[in-house]
Order: C-alpha cells, then sequence, then structure tokens
C-alpha cells in the first residue's frame, strides 16, 4: 500500500490537509492476513473436490457425476464409474426438510432428466431402456422395476414430474414448481390460508409492471430531490416541510375517500372469489386510512414543536448543495458500494457453498454419504462469517472515509476554483494512508455487530420456549448493542473525518472528534439533528409520494387483487433508494459541521488565521448568535455560538 511509518508523534493542532502520513498500519497488517485467510478457505474448499462436488453434483453414495469415483470404505454403491451420468435425480424431489433447507430424497447420477411425466413404474422402465437413464437405485436392474417387491423403495414416487437440469448445476428440478409451495408457505408463517399465500403472489404477479415501473418512479424522485438540494436548498426546508404536510393531509383524506368508495361498490353480487378480494381491499384501505390518520397527527405536532428550528438547517443545507455542484459524482457514490458490496457478497455465497460440500465422506444414520469436516477446519464456517461481517462494513467505511476526504478537500480549498478531481484525491489517500484506520473502525462495528447477530438468532430459536424474563432480557440486550452500535457508527464517520482534516490514527481522530462535538453540543443538537429530520421527510415525501402513486395506479386498474404485496414492495424499495441517496447528503452534512467546528475554534479571521467556510455558512451562524442573545437579552452567550466571527480574508471563496 506504500505506506511509511507514523509522524504522527505528539501532534495535536488540527493542520488540515497537511502534514499527511500513513495511519493505523498494524491494522492494516491484521486486516490483510485476515482476508489472506479468507482466500485460503476458499481454496482449501476449491483444493478438496468441493467444486466439483457443487457444480456437478453427487449422489447418495459419495460418487460425483460426471466422472470417475474412488471407493468410500463402508460404503457399497460407491466408487462408481459415472462418466456417463452427468446429472442428479431425486427419487422424491418434493420431500423437502424445512429446518435444515434440504431436500430429504435419495439421490442418484443419470444420464438424462425425465422431460415428460411418468405415471407408472412400466413407464419408468420404458424410459430406462430407451435413454439409459436408470431413475430407479442401482441395486435394482431395470428389468425388474415392475416386478420386484422393493421397487416402490427403490424407485421414485410416482408420478415423476417432468424436469430439467439447472444450467451450470447438474440438478434435475421439477419444472412445475407447485411440489414447493409447502416449503414456501412454511417460510411465511403469518399465513394461515394457502389461499391467502396464492392471492398474494397473483396480486404481485398481475401487478409487476406497475410495481416495476413505480419502482422506476422513486429513482427519478429521489434524483429530483438531490437536484432541488442543489439548486434551491434555500427555500428546500421549508417547500419540503409544506409538501410533507400537505401531502400527509391528502393521503390520508384520499385513503379515507377511497375506503367509502370501494365499500360503497362492495356487493354480493359479484362472484365469490372476487367479492373475498374486494373484502381484502376493503379491510386493507381501513387500516391503510386508520395509520395515515395517526402518522399525520403526530407529524403535525412535531412539526409545531420544531418550527422555530427548521430555520437553521437552511444556511447548512445551502453549503452542502454546493459540495454537490462542485462533486456531483457524490451522487453516485452509493452505486460503486453497492456494486462492490454485491460482488463481494456473490463470491461469499459461492465460497459458502463449497464448504457446504468439502469435508470427509462419512456414513450417516440412513446409511449414506454425507460430507463434514472435522478437527480444527469444522471452524472455517464461522471465520466466513466473520469475514462477511467485518469486510461489509469494510467497504461501507471505505465509502465513508472517501466521502470525507473529498468534503474536507472542497472545506479547506480557499480557492474553489483550484478543485481538479477531489474525489479522486480522496481515493488516492485512503488507499494510499488510510486503510489501516477504515479497517479498525470497521473492526469495532464488526465487534458489537457480531454478538447482536448471535443473540438475534438464539431469541428466534427459542421463541415460544423462554419465559418472559429471559425474552424481557434478550431483547434488552439485543436493543442495547443495537444503540451502541448507531452510536459508534455515528462517531466513526466523525472519525474518519478528522482523519481526513488532519491524518491522525483512528483512536487518535475519534477522541478529537468527540471533543468537538461536545464543545459544540448545542450545535449538534440545533443543526445536525435537525437537518437529519428534514432528510427523513424527504424520505417520507418519497415514500409517501411512491405509495400514493401505487394506489391510484392500482384503483385505476382495478383487477381483483391484493393490493398489500405489490404496495409493501414498492414502498421497500422507494425507502431504500431514498435512503441510499439522502444518506450521501446527510454524511455531506455532517463532515461540513465537523469541519466548520474545527474552523470556528482554530481561526479568528485575524490575519493569518482567516476562515475557511463559506460566507452563507458565516451568515447562519451570525444569524443564530443574534438570535440567542435576543433571547438572552444581556444574559451570558453560550461559548461556542457567542464566539464573535470575522469576516472572511480576500483569498477565501463563496462559491
Amino acid at each position: 500500500m506504500g505506506c511509511c511509518g507514523s509522524k504522527e508523534g505528539s501532534k495535536r493542532k488540527w493542520k488540515p490537509l497537511e502534514d499527511r502520513s500513513c495511519t493505523d498500519i498494524p491494522w492494516l497488517l491484521i486486516f490483510v492476513l485476515f482476508c489472506v485467510g479468507m482466500g485460503f478457505i476458499c481454496g482449501f474448499a476449491v483444493a478438496t473436490g468441493a467444486a466439483a462436488r457443487l457444480v456437478s453434483g453427487y449422489d447418495s453414495y459419495g460418487n460425483i457425476c460426471g466422472q470417475k469415483n474412488t471407493k468410500v470404505e463402508g460404503i457399497e454403491y460407491s466408487g462408481l464409474d459415472q462418466t456417463k451420468n452427468k446429472y442428479v435425480f431425486f427419487l422424491d424431489p418434493c420431500n423437502l426438510d424445512i429446518v435444515n433447507r434440504r431436500i430429504k430424497s435419495i439421490a442418484l447420477c443419470v444420464s438424462e432428466c425425465p422431460s415428460t411425466e411418468l405415471h407408472t413404474l412400466k413407464e419408468v422402465q420404458e424410459f430406462g431402456k430407451n435413454n439409459g437413464s436408470k431413475l430407479c437405485s442401482y441395486q435394482l436392474e431395470v428389468s425388474k422395476y415392475t416386478t420386484d417387491p422393493e421397487s416402490s423403495k427403490l424407485c421414485p414416487k410416482l408420478p415423476v414430474p417432468p424436469s430439467k437440469s439447472i444450467p451450470l448445476f447438474h440438478r434435475c428440478t421439477p419444472v412445475d414448481v407447485s411440489c414447493y409451495a409447502n416449503f414456501a408457505e412454511a417460510l411465511i408463517t403469518f399465513v394461515s390460508d394457502n389461499s391467502v399465500l396464492h392471492r398474494l403472489i397473483s396480486g404481485v404477479m398481475t401487478s409487476k409492471e406497475i410495481i416495476i415501473g413505480l419502482c422506476f418512479l422513486s429513482l427519478v424522485l429521489s434524483m429530483i430531490l438531490m437536484v432541488i438540494i442543489r439548486y434551491i436548498s434555500t427555500v428546500l426546508v421549508w417547500i419540503l416541510t409544506a409538501l410533507v404536510v400537505l401531502g400527509s393531509i391528502g393521503a390520508t383524506g384520499v385513503l379515507w375517500w377511497l375506503y367509502v368508495d370501494h365499500r360503497k361498490s362492495l356487493t354480493d353480487k359479484l362472484p365469490a372469489d372476487q367479492l373475498e378480494v374486494s373484502r381484502d381491499n376493503v379491510q386493507a384501505l381501513l387500516v391503510y386510512a386508520i395509520a395515515a390518520t395517526v402518522f399525520t397527527v403526530i407529524l403535525l405536532l412535531l412539526m409545531l414543536i420544531m418550527r422555530k428550528r427548521v430555520a437553521l438547517t437552511i444556511a447548512l443545507f445551502h453549503v452542502a448543495g454546493k459540495v454537490f455542484i462542485h462533486l456531483p459524482l457524490l451522487v453516485f457514490q452509493p452505486f460503486w458500494t453497492f456494486l462492490a458490496l454485491m460482488f463481494f457478497w456473490s463470491y461469499w455465497v459461492m465460497v459458502l457453498l463449497f464448504l457446504a460440500t468439502t469435508g470427509d465422506p462419512v456414513k450417516n444414520e440412513q446409511g449414506f454419504v454425507e460430507f463434514k469436516m472435522s478437527g480444527p477446519l469444522q471452524y472455517m464456517s464461522w471465520y466466513h462469517f466473520v469475514g462477511l461481517i467485518w469486510i461489509s462494513e469494510f467497504i461501507l467505511a471505505c465509502q465513508q472515509m472517501t466521502v470525507a476526504g473529498a468534503v474536507v478537500t472542497y472545506y479547506f480549498t480557499r480557492d474553489k476554483a483550484n478543485l481538479t478531481l477531489p474525489i479522486l484525491e480522496s481515493v488516492f489517500r485512503l488507499l494510499r494512508y488510510h486503510i489501516g484506520t477504515v479497517a479498525k473502525g470497521s473492526f469495532i462495528i464488526t465487534l458489537v455487530k457480531i454478538p447482536r447477530l448471535i443473540l438475534m438468532y438464539i431469541h428466534s430459536q427459542l421463541k415460544g420456549k423462554e419465559n418472559a424474563c429471559a425474552r424481557c432480557i434478550l431483547k434488552t440486550c439485543i436493543c442495547c448493542l443495537w444503540c451502541l452500535e448507531k452510536c459508534l457508527n455515528y462517531l466513526n464517520q466523525n472519525a474518519y473525518a478528522a482523519t481526513a482534516i488532519n491524518s491522525t490514527h483512528f483512536c487518535t481522530s475519534a477522541r478529537d472528534a468527540l471533543v468537538i462535538l461536545v464543545e459544540n453540543a448545542l450545535r449538534v443538537a440545533a443543526i445536525n439533528t435537525i437537518g437529519d429530520f428534514v432528510l427523513f421527510l424527504g424520505k417520507v415525501l418519497i415514500v409517501c409520494t411512491t405509495g400514493f402513486a401505487g394506489v391510484l395506479a392500482l384503483n385505476y386498474q382495478r383487477d381483483y387483487t391484493v393490493w398489500v404485496f405489490p404496495l409493501i414492495i414498492v414502498c421497500l424499495f422507494a425507502f431504500l433508494v431514498a435512503h441510499c441517496f439522502l444518506s450521501i447528503f446527510e454524511m455531506v452534512v455532517d463532515v461540513l459541521f465537523l469541519c466548520f467546528a474545527v474552523d470556528t475554534k482554530y481561526n479568528d479571521g485575524t490575519p493569518g488565521k482567516e476562515y475557511y467556510m463559506d460566507k452563507a455558512l458565516m451568515e447562519f451562524v451570525e444569524n443564530s448568535k443574534r438570535a440567542m442573545k435576543d433571547r438572552s437579552r444581556g444574559g451570558r452567550p453560550d461559548s461556542a455560538d457567542g464566539r464573535e466571527l470575522k469576516p472572511m480574508a480576500t483569498g477565501a471563496s463563496s462559491a
């Protein structure tokens, strides 16, 4: 990584973008060694034959399909030459073990999957003679399929469904997946009636074009909101507040109107199935209307309480909007992070599948072969699980450090015209100096997240078995760990910004950032929190607009389908998209605030100590200071907000 020894020493004064040096080198080495361990697990899984067992498949006797095999001691039909038999066929593919998520059936290697349904053993026998594909157990000859008394146990369950091989994975999979309905219904525990599940699925399939269109609408709305933040940030807060309030009131009224309209149109003349669906829609509309009414009342109360503080965010949003004008590619940071996460998660799942078929062949209770790891190798899965959490958090932390570095470069560059490629410069500094810091910060989050996930797993396994006291203790621990994780995430983000400013180690940066935040506690409460609330209103606006458009579209379609699943899918996707876009803006606001606090602490506007801040941000502070003086009326002003701010030197830019 081109790192060198740390030059931090006893340096304590903040020096933005100066004295750049490598940070947390030991943690860089630890992270590299951990990644080498992850690579070793992948190599071990492939080298021990797991890749062949995963891709080609293997039968219940340990034979890998499509190749010659070695004899497994104690297993009679192992070591067979399966060169011509390239596909795995299950005697009963619909016999699913829901707990262990596997097929409870004898698996055989066959040369061809049955493409048509076979109703009798005679047809199974004819298929074997014509195609050379034996669908009964190896010990049974094709000529004895119809005469042997053990045929009912050694041959596939009748009727044999038509099947095709999965691309890349040589398994005979039934063409009609209806036999997996029980498995799907068991996963959806809240469904007590099969017809409910079928109606939900049919509702999604009937409305798939509307769902896709609404998901695209949420993406467009998020982009439009980012444009609004960039260009009209001065009036954005009030426009957004008014739109959310009016939109909530209007949506609530429309939902009540739709409920009344659908209830009036509910008659017994409809067919039975359409009548039941229509009743479900009326009930769903009633629930939506009541929930919207409660939400609107709570929102109005919050706006009434916070109306005087909303104006404090305008100037900070104005500066953040200028950041996106100069750094428009910041908007696309969630896409690169998403692609990196998808690539890593795909790799992780692939290695996990390899591990599932890795190990030595052992004989199970039924006399068939299973592959299990023994000794220290059995802990590879745990190591792999820790890697999932740590590297995922590492990728997210790299995004935070990249955004922080770009914003810090923007803030502490006096002449904004001299900005060249601040995002690429931030990525270079991350790779050149601060990978160790990101690894350490992400590891701290991992230390908190893993115990929380373990407790959540224990809680899910003991659901209905533990007493009320144990359930309360578990939920309390999970909640406390969740709160700790959120606090550490916020502190980590500010620590990365401090590292980007002053090139200090993680712990030093976290301590310095915490001191700055504590010194500006009132500003944090009045600016940062209100900014987050306004961004939350933006997310609510996008979700409500998309959901409202979904209600109108489904109402216009007038097909008798259940609305619940389509609307839930659309609203969840809309929130995810809005969160990805606005979280970047929120991150920029937080970094700007830390830069502003450092600026006001070490500069006073005198020659040699000119402010870096934007004029709009300076006016914002002056206005808030004046408001505090008006409220105090001669009282002692706060040490943070009462400090006189002098104009910037000529070299400072207000662009």
